[in-house]
């Protein structure tokens, strides 16, 4: 029982420290929470659709993979034991928060993918948090930065 405590006390001094700071968590600073939350091994990161990913073991020897969020350093394991969304209530909260015209969703572990239209009628590709329906990551279809 202590262990999950100070895993969860460490990831959310990580959390907070990350929070504090506005620039984006960097690849060292996304290591750092992972190995601090209790993944041992870690095999790949790269980031991707406006969030890292990671394919990483876990200190029980499950390989997983994981999504970081770079403006907070959360982590996103379906299997960290934190209630998942249906996707009824994931679609609630996307047109909640302006999407429309949704016309793919797809669960990616703890993180739901979508295509849909923002309010500003811009086709957009959307991550979505699997726990609460937050927007982590929007960018335009076929734009460039």
């Amino acid at each position: 029982m202590f262990k999950p405590l100070a895993l969860a006390a460490a990831a959310a001094a990580l959390l907070a420290t990350a929070t504090a700071h506005a620039a984006p968590l960097g690849l060292a600073q996304v290591e750092q929470a992972l190995r601090a939350a209790g993944y041992s091994r870690i095999h790949e990161i790269e980031k991707d659709d406006g969030l890292w990913e990671a394919d990483v073991t876990r200190d029980d020897g499950r390989f997983r993979e994981v999504h970081v969020d770079p403006k907070t350093g959360e982590i996103f394991d379906e299997l960290d034991g934190r209630s998942q969304l249906s996707i009824d209530q994931l679609l609630a909260r996307a047109r909640a928060q302006g999407l429309q015209e949704i016309h793919s969703v797809e669960r990616d572990g703890a993180i739901w993918k979508l295509e849909a239209r923002n309010a500003r009628n811009q086709k957009v590709d959307v991550r979505m948090s699997g726990h609460d329906g937050r927007i982590l990551a929007s960018e335009r279809e076929g734009w460039l930065d």
